[in-house]
């Protein structure tokens, strides 16, 4: 599982009341909504499609007691689990080539083995994914 907390900058702006958020820890991640609730959610959406493009992952800053702050702003931990997220919205399905002896695909096809099915399976299986 890949769980990820990473703190967030939330201020509030008394010009278009919402709030944006700015993570401090991923350069150029930076969402908004018109409530707590709907900017939390956001962030978690922006954190995740932000972290499915590394390969590395940056430290998260903690503690951010020494992260000086407005008095229209607070910090709050983000927290998504990536495996998650990317199923939800990277479920488009890709087209794979793959071989098997033919004796193997025969006997699999008489038995009406579903290859991607199976191939989809046994890959979250080696990697430990429900």
């Amino acid at each position: 599982m890949k769980n990820f907390v990473y703190p967030a900058i939330f201020t509030y702006d008394e010009n278009d009341k919402c709030f944006l958020v700015e993570f401090i820890d991923l350069k150029g991640c930076s969402t908004f909504g018109k409530t707590i609730n709907e900017a939390y959610l956001m962030a978690q959406d922006a954190m995740g499609l932000y972290l499915s493009d590394l390969d590395n992952y940056p430290k998260p800053t903690i503690p951010f007691s020494n992260i000086e702050l407005n008095d229209n702003q607070f910090i709050s931990l983000i927290e998504i689990n990536l495996i998650e997220y990317q199923k939800k919205y990277n479920n488009i399905s890709i087209k794979k080539t793959l071989t098997i002896p033919t004796w193997l695909n025969n006997i699999a096809e008489k038995n009406d083995i579903n290859f991607s099915q199976l191939l989809q399976k046994a890959i979250k299986q080696e990697l430990h994914i429900d």
